[in-house]
């Protein structure tokens, strides 16, 4: 099957839709198809060879972020290109209500289509002003997808129509097993006790200058715990200004936080295997939360607000540790009490590898090929959707 990924973001800046996107098209190649992807993206931009770029982004408020998109003559004029060229058997395109290329690829398109939708948000004005101009694009959507009830809720109420309900995927065993960074010992480190002062290490990922991630948060909890803990350390990767990130945290424990900032796969990966206790402090706006799924494929201890999404993937907190969103307080006395139990971490490590299973791509891959099969058939095409008997 000939299939073409439509990305509205900007794949020079990491973020969930991007990677959810790049390992569907990495898993639907490993299973014998033909995957294009189309991206906003520099010019200069070192891409995949599935990847072509629609142009560069711009910086646009959306959902609680500023997103980068690409919306205009120039994409238009590629997406068009692009469409024609890969004669697809099926479009598939992710967020097609984000002012981005997936409009673009709907209003060009005639084949089948199919809409995957991660977003979760509250109506707004600018929903309710945009929706007619969206159902021109939307209505040309035969087959749509939601990757939680949080986002097929947003759709339903929204936007109109239903979808069937995929989760975000991910590579459990790309994330199994891993270094840690250097000079950082790992899960099976020690942890302070009778002769060393207490200590332990949290981690953090996500875009570290927007609210909605939660890190102004956890660096309230870390001056209430740092304090009574003097070794304890935080790690932080993403996106965003590190130095105003340590400026937030009082000078005595400043040395005591060490970020990364943007990191290769690699490095994410090892650390999510440097840390104690992974910390998703997000305080709205998540559908799913692939960072979390990344973390319990690497076995790490998750503690995690209790947001819907959140609440969802970590099983009512049987899979993770769940804390009020937004209360630092109880983010501190929930992070201290993970890491003085290491019999309550292993068994939150234990059930989290169990419970994401259900996210592997190996699975999630061929959920997503019997929507393609369908919409392809009800166009009147005759595919090969590899899923077998």
């Amino acid at each position: 099957m000939r299939v073409g990924l439509v990305c509205p973001y900007t794949w020079n800046v990491p973020g969930g839709v991007q990677q959810h996107i790049r390992d569907l098209a990495e898993a639907l190649g490993a299973l014998g198809h033909h995957v294009s992807v189309i991206t906003p993206a520099d010019d200069d931009a070192e891409l995949p060879p599935y990847v072509v770029s629609a142009g560069r982004a711009v910086p646009v408020p959306y959902n609680g972020s500023v997103a980068r998109l690409a919306f205009g003559f120039l994409s238009a004029g590629r997406v068009r290109r692009w469409i024609n060229e890969g004669a697809f058997d099926v479009l598939h395109v992710h967020e097609p209500a984000a002012p981005s290329l997936g409009l673009l690829a709907c209003w060009a398109a005639d084949g089948p289509i199919v809409g995957t939708f991660h977003a979760s948000y509250e109506r707004s004005r600018v929903v309710s002003v945009t929706a007619p101009i969206l159902q021109s694009a939307l209505e040309k959507i035969t087959g749509r997808i939601a990757v939680s009830e949080a986002a097929r809720t947003t759709l339903v109420e929204h936007l109109g129509g239903d979808a069937v309900l995929i989760p975000n995927g991910v590579a459990t065993e790309r994330y199994a097993m891993a270094d840690p960074l250097p000079g950082w010992p790992g899960r099976g480190g020690p942890r302070g006790g009778d002769d060393a002062a207490p200590g332990g290490a949290l981690g953090f990922l996500g875009r570290m200058d927007e609210p909605r991630k939660g890190l102004q948060v956890l660096l309230r909890a870390f001056e209430i715990l740092g304090r009574r803990r003097p070794a304890l350390r935080l790690l932080l990767a993403g996106p965003g200004d590190a130095d105003d990130a340590v400026a937030r945290v009082s000078p005595e424990l400043r040395d005591r936080v060490v970020v990364l900032g943007m990191v290769s796969e690699q490095d994410k990966i090892r650390a999510y295997h440097s840390v104690d206790v992974f910390v998703a402090p997000n305080t709205g706006g998540e559908s799913f939360g692939i960072v979390l799924a990344e973390a319990m494929s690497a076995g790490a201890p998750i503690l995690a607000s209790d947001i819907e999404a959140f609440d969802r993937v970590l099983l009512g907190g049987r899979a993770g540790a769940l804390f009020p969103a937004g209360d630092h307080d109880a983010l501190a006395a929930a992070a201290g009490e993970l890491l003085d139990d290491p019999a309550r971490r292993k068994q939150l490590s234990a059930e989290a590898r169990a419970a994401v299973r259900a996210y592997d791509w190996s699975a999630v891959a061929r959920d997503v090929l019997r929507v393609y099969e369908t919409v392809a058939l009800d166009h009147g095409g005759v595919v090969e959707s590899g899923l077998g008997a």
